[in-house]
């Protein structure tokens, strides 16, 4: 006997074998067949669909969940443009929460809005004796008063007030880590987001580290989460790299760095496990610190790389030759060539034709790379909903010639090269149904076509949020496709994406979500 049958469907199964089904059907958490061979079976539950479509459920790569719940209950500033409210705001935040002397955090920030970066002596005027972080929506740096540059050292450089990427890590290293329960309900937070719109599985890129970790016994909170019945979908955790450290393993092992016990990729169950390590080579385009072969347009700067090259590719390496599954943040084209070049040589080294390595953003990837990409077996995970939203100032920023490079679509699909949709959620909106809307049209919200060559097919879209995101973890034997064997995670929507105009793709309902054959909420 069934568990449920699920009827009167529109399946789109994204399984070439089996592509469009009526029926599905449902036992112990997996699909067990479809159509024909479920449609007569006894079931404990039957449920009409009543002609709804549904697809696997979405899996997004590449998010940040811990960050995502802290931020949904953070004062933000997003939206402002003019620094007098900006501040008003920081001031109202402030006498509400705690004692002189305290923290206060204040998410939103992005110096794009108001036309210049603030100052920290401008938030002195209104920090009344706290000390005061402001985010940047990027991630990849923060803005802080005199209270907190005071506690610095002498050589963390910053630009009044402004710390980018190691050096906004020093400020954030200042602050007492967050405790495994708030960590965990902020988890669960996030998760509840991932839901709403059709996300069943994700990777939280990086845990632990300086610059995204939130606690140094961060994964003891994810499993808290899972103990507590507060993690209702599938995640896979990255660990950021600054945790390896060298290790006396046994000469024949070639392992220079690990974490203890030689934890790496693979660990755990099929709700919460250990995925790639993540090793950043470069900044963010919104903070002006993705690492470029040339200057940003109108600027006299090319970015920044995370550490010396050599220093970034020996990390590269060594978590190579530790058994890992690689994450490589790289933006700017010149990142990528940094992370190309010690993937070759890692490859070189010890060759692991199946280590599926990655490189996230891939933001800037000029022609001559992309059979680079190829050739290594990279997948490139990319942000669809960045151009959406980003996207006229980015193209801005990168000039005529830069722009069709941004973000690609179809250029790494010509070149055999795995494209995965992910959101890097909280940094924008992560629907994957507003990035499929891009992947296709190309479109930004103002109706600025960037890049309009690599725009991609509506199933190429929809296979890059389930099948590829399922390869790019490791998921493809259980997840990314309705087919009989594989975990019963689907998502129910209000209209079919391929019988809508495009431009309405994005705003299709999600009607409901389910894991392991339950509906979730």
């Amino acid at each position: 006997m069934l568990c449920t049958r699920l009827t009167n469907a529109r399946f789109l199964t994204m399984d070439p074998d089996h592509p469009v089904a009526h029926d599905l059907g449902i036992w112990r958490g997996r699909t067990v067949g479809l159509d024909e061979a479920v449609t007569s079976l006894p079931a404990r539950e039957v449920i009409d669909l009543q002609g709804a479509t549904v697809l696997p459920g979405f899996i997004d790569p590449h998010v940040h969940l811990a960050w995502t719940g802290f931020k949904q209950e953070t004062p933000s500033i997003a939206g402002r443009t003019r620094i007098d409210d900006v501040l008003a705001t920081v001031e109202e935040a402030v006498t509400r929460n705690g004692a002189p002397g305290a923290w206060v955090s204040i998410a939103g920030y992005d110096q794009r809005a108001l036309g210049r970066h603030l100052t920290a002596a401008e938030l002195d005027k209104v920090s009344h004796g706290r000390k005061l972080l402001v985010m940047h929506d990027s991630g990849h740096g923060c803005l802080v008063n005199s209270a907190v540059l005071d506690l610095l050292s002498a050589g963390i450089p910053h630009d009044s007030g402004f710390l980018a990427e190691g050096a906004m890590g020093a400020a954030r290293a200042l602050r007492l880590p967050y405790s495994q329960r708030d960590l965990a309900e902020a988890i669960a937070r996030a998760a509840r987001t991932c839901l709403a719109e059709g996300v069943t599985a994700c990777a939280e890129a990086g845990i632990g580290g300086a610059l995204f970790g939130h606690s140094p016994v961060e994964l003891g909170a994810y499993q808290l989460a899972h103990e507590s019945g507060l993690l209702p979908l599938r995640v896979q955790v990255m660990v950021s790299a600054d945790r390896l450290h060298p290790v006396a393993a046994h000469e024949a092992d070639g392992i220079p760095r690990a974490l203890d016990l030689g934890l790496r990729t693979g660990f755990g169950d099929d709700r919460l496990s250990v995925g790639a390590l993540k090793i950043y080579t470069d900044g963010g385009m919104m903070a002006r610190t993705a690492a470029l072969s040339s200057p940003y347009e109108g600027l006299d700067h090319m970015g920044e790389l995370q550490d010396d090259p050599e220093v970034l590719a020996d990390t590269i390496v060594d978590g190579h030759l530790a058994g890992w599954q690689l994450a490589v943040h790289a933006i700017g084209d010149r990142a990528a060539d940094v992370a190309l070049d010690a993937l070759e040589r890692a490859q070189r080294l010890r060759p692991r034709p199946g280590a599926r390595h990655r490189i996230e953003h891939a933001g800037l990837i000029r022609p001559d790379q992309l059979p680079r990409f190829a050739r290594l077996g990279i997948s490139a995970v990319v942000q669809p909903n960045f151009l959406r939203y980003f996207g006229d100032d980015y193209a801005a920023i990168m000039g005529e010639e830069r722009a069709p490079w941004l973000y690609r679509g179809k250029a790494f699909l010509d070149h055999g090269i795995p494209l995965v949709g992910s959101s890097d959620r909280p940094v924008t909106d992560g629907s994957p149904l507003r990035a499929i809307q891009f992947m296709v049209e190309r479109t930004s919200e103002s109706g600025q076509v960037i890049g309009p060559d690599e725009g991609i097919t509506l199933d190429e879209a929809l296979r890059a949020y389930t099948v590829a995101g399922a390869f790019a973890c490791r998921w493809e034997d259980s997840l990314g496709s309705l087919t009989p064997g594989k975990r019963a995670d689907l998502v129910v929507l209000g209209d079919d994406p391929r019988r809508v105009d495009t431009s309405r793709i994005g705003d299709i309902e999600v009607v409901a979500t389910y894991v392991d054959g339950r509906e979730t909420g």
